[in-house]
């Protein structure tokens, strides 16, 4: 199996809707930008202890809920408990509904997958302006023949 290079990615124009395509699962799931990238960066991680995502954040806009706005929406799991004898800290891992969010981010990256733009989607049911111009962008990546 061959590795994929930065030339492969950079020719699949994989990152030419990553911002819409956020912007939708953020609005979709009602969850800060920050907090899907930090997300996406933990499922990377695998299981991860309380300071590896300390570690983790300190890239991102300083938020002192976010930790326990994410455990308590859902996104992160124990894993496994602390016991104070043999397992000295609790180990955490995303939630399943995250790692669902994110392969759907990475489907819909690739073309294999359509964010929706039926009256269900998040876009068509605020109507402000904002929203108008992401449904136009939405309809702009289906033609596009690139994608």
């Amino acid at each position: 199996m061959r590795k994929i290079s930065g030339r492969d990615i950079k020719d699949m124009h994989f990152l030419k809707y990553y911002r819409l395509v956020r912007k939708w699962a953020c609005k979709q799931n009602k969850i800060k930008d920050a907090d899907l990238e930090l997300i996406i960066y933990l499922e990377s991680v695998g299981q991860f202890t309380r300071n590896d995502f300390t570690d983790g954040t300190f890239v991102y806009t300083w938020d002192k809920h976010r930790w326990e706005r994410l455990r308590r929406d859902g996104w992160i799991d124990v894993w496994r408990n602390r016991n104070n004898t043999t397992q000295k800290y609790t180990i955490y891992q995303v939630s399943r509904k995250a790692k669902y969010l994110i392969t759907r981010i990475y489907k819909i990256l690739a073309g294999e997958e359509n964010i929706p733009v039926l009256e269900s989607s998040v876009f068509y049911k605020n109507r402000s302006y904002t929203d108008k111009v992401y449904n136009k962008a939405i309809e702009d990546m289906y033609k596009d023949k690139e994608r």
